[in-house]
């Protein structure tokens, strides 16, 4: 063997040994950016802001631009910073606990939420169940009919539920027509119309991950059931309806929070008596200008929503290790 065949010899495996650790490098390296790109889009859309919105409300409203002293200014130095943590205080939450109307929004936009996340989903489940047990060959057509409002504006949707709901509007016009009702109903500025705007708005957060958990169920399991003597609706809520519960969460959560800091919904739906902590925050801000006082809003709604989430996922993380 000459010299030069023992010379690639011995550098073929150092090569190899060298592309292998370069893959594995890679790899790692990509396995944590997969991680990283969640937590930095977090911290740069969600705590930065968060954090901002947090030492508003610590300022006092003041007459300029921006609207309110600022708190915790770092251009004064550590000196000064801690001489403006010395005089900070919390007079705009305590502002929220003094004054009832605060305290009524919150409760108002929770059972608001709760009540129409609830009627979601008795809407949303019949038509998820209904797509996962269809044909394969239209489930793609079901799901695209699904997604289709979000093809338009949401303001858009919502300001033709206006042209329905008003008592010369279409639905009316259709009852009269047909002599259910003798004079028009009054639907539009209620809470009934409410109801109505957010279930249609967020149907297709419910529907969505309700379908996906519903689709992956073994229905050989239902089959199983039925060849026991066990009744459909026995069947339905043994089986498929535990086996759909982390569709149902999943969608109630994603009705649920939106639902309790809705805006636009109760402004055009509801009218103006309507009481509801998004309306409340954006009178406080842009009405009153008071922007310390609608960043304290805005901190403890926050916490109404996150706190219960972090709580049930906690619990649902020791369910899971105690099955295991």
């Amino acid at each position: 063997m000459s010299s030069a065949a023992v010379t690639t010899a011995s550098a073929s495996p150092a090569t190899s040994t060298g592309k292998s650790v370069h893959a594995r490098l890679g790899a790692a390296f990509s396995g944590r950016l997969v991680i990283i790109i969640p937590y930095v889009w977090l911290l740069f859309f969600f705590l930065i802001p968060f954090v901002i919105v947090f030492k508003i409300s610590l300022s006092q409203t003041a007459i300029a631009i921006p609207p309110y002293t600022p708190a915790l200014d770092i251009s004064g130095g550590f000196s000064g910073f801690l001489a403006q943590l010395k005089q900070l205080n919390l007079d705009n939450y305590t502002w929220l606990t003094q004054d009832a109307l605060y305290f009524n929004a919150y409760v108002t936009s929770v059972i608001i939420a709760a009540i129409s996340t609830v009627l979601t989903l008795l809407v949303g489940y019949p038509i998820a169940y209904g797509m996962a047990r269809a044909p394969a060959t239209i489930r793609p057509t079901l799901l695209m009919l699904v997604i289709l409002p979000f093809w338009t504006s949401f303001l858009i949707r919502v300001y033709a539920w206006i042209g329905i709901l008003k008592p010369e509007g279409l639905l009316n016009q259709l009852l009269l027509a047909t002599g259910v009702i003798h004079q028009p109903l009054i639907i539009l500025n209620t809470y009934t119309a409410i109801f109505i705007g957010i279930v249609y708005s967020y149907l297709p957060f419910m529907v969505l991950p309700l379908y996906s958990a519903l689709e992956k169920m073994d229905y050989s399991l239902i089959e199983a059931a039925k060849d026991l003597g066990c009744p459909p609706t026995s069947a339905f809520w043994k089986i498929t309806f535990p086996l759909s519960l982390p569709g149902v969460i999943a969608g109630c959560l994603l009705v649920f929070i939106p639902a309790v800091g809705e805006f636009v919904i109760p402004d055009l739906l509801g009218g103006s008596q309507t009481l509801m902590i998004g309306k409340t925050l954006w009178n406080e801000f842009f009405g009153n200008r008071d922007w310390p006082l609608s960043s304290a809003v805005a901190v403890i709604l926050l916490l109404l929503l996150i706190v219960p989430i972090m709580l049930f996922q906690r619990a649902q993380a020791r369910a899971q290790e105690m099955d295991r």
